[in-house]
C-alpha cells in the first residue's frame, strides 16, 4: 500500500507554471539566510567550470603556437602543459569546494524545512489530524523529503554544472568557429530529440517499476503476516505462485526500462561520434583550405564531450527535479495550512480555581458537511467538582470533554473558565491548568522517568518519584531491574496497559492542574489492575476538577455529580443517587448496567 501510493503520487509530480513559479519564489525566499553560501557555491563552481574548459583551449593554442611545421617550440609546450597541470589541480581543489559547498546549502535548506514542518504540525489543531491520514503526513516528512535529499545530494551539482558547462562551450565554439559550430549542431536536434523521448518513456518505465516493487513488497509483507493461517490451510503454494507472479511483473517492468536506456546511451555515443567524425572530416578540408586552424580542429574534438553529456545529464535528471518541485509544493502547501484552534492577539491568562461554563455549545467536525455532533448544551462545573459524564457510544461524551480542553472551538456558544472566553486565553495558561488523560495511556520511547516528565520537563529524578509515590505507584516501578530507568520501548510495549495508565496518572500528579479530564481509565484493565488505578485517580482528585468521561457506571457512583449525553443533548444533570430516583435515561443505563454485570 505504501509502495502504491509512493508511485501514484510520483505520477502526480509535474508542476503547472504557476505552481512552478510558486515553488521558486518561496524556495529561494527560504534560502535567503544562506545567501552568502549560494553565492559562494556559485563562484567555485564557475572556477571549476573555466579550470575544466581552459584545457581544450590551452591544447589548441598549444597545437597552433609550438607544432606548426617547421616551427616547433618546445618552450610553448612546457607552458602548456604546465598550466594544463596547474587547470588540473585546480579544478580538483574547486571540485571539492563546490559539492561541500552546494551540499551544505542545500542540508542546511532541508534541516530547516523539516524543522518547520515538524513544529508546524504540531501546532495544527486535532481537527487536521481528524482529517488527515497519519501515513500521508508521514510520507511528507519521508517520501518528499527523501526526493529533496536526493535533488540535493547528486541533482543539484550536476543540474546547475550542466547548464553552466553547455552554455561555456557553445560560447566558446562560437568564438573560435561559427562554421564549425554550425556543424555541431547538425546532431544537436537528435540528441534534443531523443532526450525528449528518453526523459518521457524512462518516467513511465520508472513509475511501473515503483508500482511492482510495491506489488511485490506488499505480498511479501502479507504473507508473512499471514505466514499462521498459510501454513494451517495448507496454502503454501497458493502464496509462493501469487507472489512468483509479482516477481515477474517486476522483473518485466525493470527489463523494459533497461530496453529503454540500452537504446537511449548508444544513440547518444553514436552522436557524439558522428559529431567527432564530422568536425575532423570538415575541419580537416577547412584547415587545408586556411579557414580555422588545426589547434581550432582540436579544440572543437574536445569540446564535444562537453556539449553533449549536459543535455544527457540533465534529461535524466529532469524527471527528479519535477518530483522535488512537486514534494516542495506540498511541503509548503503543509506548512500553509492554518490551525483551526489559534491564540488570538491580546489572549489573557486562565483565571485561577475558576468555573467552567458551557453556555449553548454546539459543535460539528465538519461543519456545512455534517450533522452537529453536540446541541445546545448548557452546563456549570464549580471547581473542585467530580463530573462524570455517561451515556451510549458516540452520543458526544468525549466531544464535549475536548471542547472543554480547547482541542477543538464550539461551532456555536462559549466554554469559558471564570467569565473568560477559552478563545480569548493563552495556550500556555491552559495546557498548564489542565491535563486531559486517554483511555489507553500513551509512552514515548524512553525510560519511566522520562516518560513521567512529560507532564514537566523542568522536573528533577526525585520529583518524578514524589509524584509516582503519590498515585502510590512508586514501589511497584522501583522493582524492575533498572527501577525507573526502565525503558519501556515503543509505545510501551514494555508495560502492562495498568502500568502505562499508571504512568500517565503520574503524569498528571507531576504537572499538579486545576483540572484533569480523564476519558475512564479502567474500562479495558483486569480487576487486579483496576484498583490500583482506581486508588491512583482517588489520590489525584483531591483540590482539583475532575471530568471523567465514564464507560462503567460504577465511575459515576462516586462522582459528586453526573450529566448524562444522548445523542448530541445534554439530558439529565444530577447527583447519581438523585438521577436514580427520577428514573429517567440514567436510571434506565444504570439498570441495563447492573444486569450486565451480574448476568
Amino acid at each position: 500500500m505504501v509502495w502504491g501510493a509512493m508511485a501514484s503520487s510520483a505520477v502526480e509530480s509535474s508542476l503547472s507554471r504557476d505552481e512552478a513559479r510558486h515553488v521558486l519564489r518561496r524556495t529561494f525566499g527560504m534560502l535567503r539566510p544562506y545567501r552568502r553560501q549560494a553565492v559562494t557555491a556559485v563562484l567555485q563552481l564557475v572556477a571549476y567550470t573555466v579550470c575544466l574548459l581552459s584545457g581544450p583551449v590551452i591544447v589548441g593554442v598549444v597545437i597552433d603556437r609550438a607544432l606548426p611545421p617547421g616551427h616547433h617550440d618546445l618552450h610553448v609546450v612546457v607552458a602548456g602543459a604546465v598550466a594544463y597541470g596547474v587547470l588540473a589541480l585546480l579544478m580538483g581543489v574547486f571540485e571539492r569546494a563546490q559539492i561541500l559547498s552546494v551540499n551544505r546549502v542545500g542540508e542546511s535548506f532541508l534541516r530547516d524545512l523539516r524543522v518547520r514542518v515538524f513544529d508546524h504540525l504540531l501546532s495544527l489543531s486535532m481537527a487536521f489530524f481528524d482529517r488527515e491520514q497519519t501515513g500521508r503526513l508521514v510520507s511528507r516528512m519521508t517520501q518528499d523529503i527523501d526526493a529533496l535529499e536526493m535533488l540535493v545530494q547528486q541533482g543539484l551539482l550536476i543540474f546547475v554544472s550542466s547548464g553552466l558547462i553547455f552554455t561555456s562551450v557553445v560560447v566558446i565554439m562560437l568564438v573560435e568557429s561559427p562554421l564549425l559550430f554550425l556543424l555541431c549542431l547538425v546532431t544537436l536536434p537528435w540528441v534534443v530529440r531523443s532526450s525528449i523521448r528518453f526523459r518521457r518513456r524512462s518516467n513511465e518505465a520508472y513509475l511501473t517499476v515503483r508500482e511492482r516493487i510495491g506489488q511485490t513488497l506488499s505480498s511479501l509483507q502479507e504473507s508473512i503476516s499471514g505466514v499462521h493461517v498459510t501454513q494451517a490451510f495448507g496454502r503454501e503454494d497458493s502464496a509462493v505462485g501469487a507472489f512468483r507472479g509479482h516477481n515477474r511483473a517486476q522483473y518485466d517492468a525493470n527489463m523494459r526500462a533497461i530496453r529503454i536506456s540500452a537504446f537511449y546511451f548508444p544513440v547518444i555515443e553514436f552522436a557524439s561520434i558522428a559529431a567527432t567524425a564530422a568536425v575532423i572530416g570538415v575541419g580537416g578540408l577547412m584547415v587545408h583550405d586556411h579557414w580555422v586552424a588545426v589547434g581550432t580542429v582540436a579544440t572543437f574534438v574536445l569540446l564535444l564531450s562537453y556539449l553533449i553529456d549536459p543535455i544527457q545529464q540533465i534529461s535524466q535528471l529532469f524527471n527528479l527535479v519535477q518530483q522535488s518541485g512537486a514534494a516542495l509544493l506540498k511541503l509548503y502547501g503543509l506548512l500553509d495550512t492554518p490551525p483551526s484552534v489559534a491564540e488570538r492577539a491580546g489572549a489573557v491568562d486562565v483565571p485561577v480555581h475558576a468555573e467552567i461554563r458551557l453556555e449553548d455549545v454546539s459543535f460539528s467536525y465538519r461543519p456545512g458537511e455534517t450533522g452537529l455532533v453536540l446541541e445546545h448544551v448548557s452546563l456549570a462545573i464549580p471547581f473542585g467538582r467530580r463530573l462524570a459524564l455517561v451515556g451510549p457510544t458516540g452520543a458526544g461524551k468525549s466531544t464535549l470533554a475536548k471542547l472543554v480542553a480547547r482541542l477543538y472551538d464550539p461551532t456555536e456558544g462559549s466554554v469559558t473558565y471564570g467569565g473568560t472566553d477559552l478563545r480569548d486565553v493563552t495556550f500556555s495558561s491552559l495546557r498548564s491548568r489542565t491535563a486531559v488523560v486517554p483511555q489507553e495511556g500513551f509512552l514515548f520511547n524512553g525510560s519511566i522517568l522520562d516518560n513521567v516528565r512529560i507532564g514537566d520537563a523542568r522536573a528533577g529524578d526525585a520529583e518524578v518519584a514524589e509524584a509516582l509515590a503519590l498515585i502510590g505507584a512508586l514501589d511497584r516501578f522501583a522493582a524492575l531491574p533498572e527501577g525507573l530507568r526502565t525503558e519501556v520501548r515503543e509505545r510501551g510495549s514494555r508495560l502492562s496497559a495498568g502500568e502505562r495508565q499508571l504512568v500517565s496518572l503520574a503524569r498528571v500528579a507531576l504537572a499538579n492542574p486545576e483540572i484533569v479530564i480523564l476519558d475512564e481509565a479502567t474500562s479495558n484493565l483486569d480487576p487486579g489492575t483496576e484498583q490500583d488505578v482506581e486508588q491512583a485517580m482517588a489520590a489525584l482528585m483531591a483540590g482539583r476538577t475532575f471530568i471523567v468521561i465514564a464507560h462503567r457506571l460504577s465511575t459515576a457512583e462516586r462522582a459528586d455529580e453526573v450529566a448524562v449525553v444522548d445523542g448530541g443533548r445534554l439530558v439529565e444533570v444530577g447527583s447519581h443517587d438523585a438521577l436514580l430516583a427520577r428514573g429517567g435515561r440514567y436510571a434506565a443505563l444504570y439498570a441495563s448496567w447492573t444486569g450486565a454485570v451480574v448476568a
